[in-house]
């Protein structure tokens, strides 16, 4: 316990690894209105284009940032998903029990196995039709944000977002669908991954989710004239996976006029990871 108040004092990371006497630890920090620029910026865009999708979680001081998080922690674990342990809270910080790999560095350790690898990506949308189904939603999904366990239980991390807070269930929930695509639609390997990951999702989900996620992306469809110019003249791997993650989900929602689902070419030719072979 001195080894973890002294971290706890000392440190200044975000978000800081621990390896105690008898197991590992994760320490996150809040310094608390972090991204508040961003937070405005996307604030005037959700009015501007009168879209509840696109409002920011709302920004609050350290003390409550934890107490969301552990509200949503506690929230899952009570809808029978698996969550970190909370080892100790204080007013600017919790320190989590560690569950073991994130699934970013298993997907990266299985690059060379395509069939392994984006087997992760539809394990991904497979959960989070499950988390959907039980009347909750993620915030920020990513790779990142989830672990396999040993005992191959699948478990959720990070949930600092709370879109439901500012905007319906259905529309957080496809708010969900289209972040996790930010990833799906760029970082797959096989051709039919997004189409497999979305039949994951949807089999689970409510339709009123499903028919939210057609309606945003119809919505969004319009802006990729204007985003794909931006990308032109600005590059950048987050503007590329808007418009892989909205043209994909165009394809597989029924709201485009083009074919049911895109090549690998295709893919590849607009992810900003231009490696779809190992």
């Amino acid at each position: 316990m001195e080894r973890l108040l002294a971290a706890l004092v000392a440190g200044r990371s975000r978000v800081e690894r621990l390896e105690l006497a008898d197991r590992t630890v994760w320490i996150k920090r809040y310094a608390g209105r972090e991204g508040l620029m961003r937070v405005r910026a996307q604030s005037l865009l959700a009015r501007l284009l009168g879209e509840p999708m696109l409002r920011p979680s709302p920004v609050l001081s350290p003390d409550r940032m934890i107490g969301r998080e552990t509200g949503k922690m506690a929230a899952f674990k009570a809808a029978g998903f698996r969550t970190a342990g909370i080892v100790y809270r204080g007013p600017r910080a919790l320190v989590l029990e560690n569950l073991g790999r994130n699934l970013g560095g298993d997907m990266r350790d299985a690059r060379g196995e395509p069939v392994s690898h984006d087997a992760l990506l539809v394990r991904c949308a497979t959960e989070i039709g499950r988390l959907h189904r039980a009347g909750l939603c993620h915030g920020r999904p990513h790779p990142r944000d989830f672990v396999i366990t040993a005992d191959d239980a699948f478990a959720f991390l990070d949930f600092e977002e709370d879109p439901e807070a500012v905007m319906p269930l259905a529309s957080a929930q496809a708010r969900d669908v289209l972040l996790l695509f930010l990833q799906i639609a760029t970082r797959s390997l096989l051709p039919e991954t997004p189409e497999r990951a979305y039949a994951a999702w949807a089999a689970q989900a409510t339709p009123a989710a499903v028919a939210e996620l057609s309606r945003i992306v119809a919505r969004l469809a319009p802006l990729l004239v204007p985003v794909r110019a931006v990308q032109r003249i600005r590059p950048g791997q987050d503007v590329a996976r808007f418009i892989a993650a909205v043209e994909t989900l165009q394809q597989l929602t029924g709201t485009s006029t083009g074919a049911a689902h895109r090549s690998g070419e295709d893919r590849a030719n607009s992810s900003p990871n231009k490696a779809k072979t190992p």
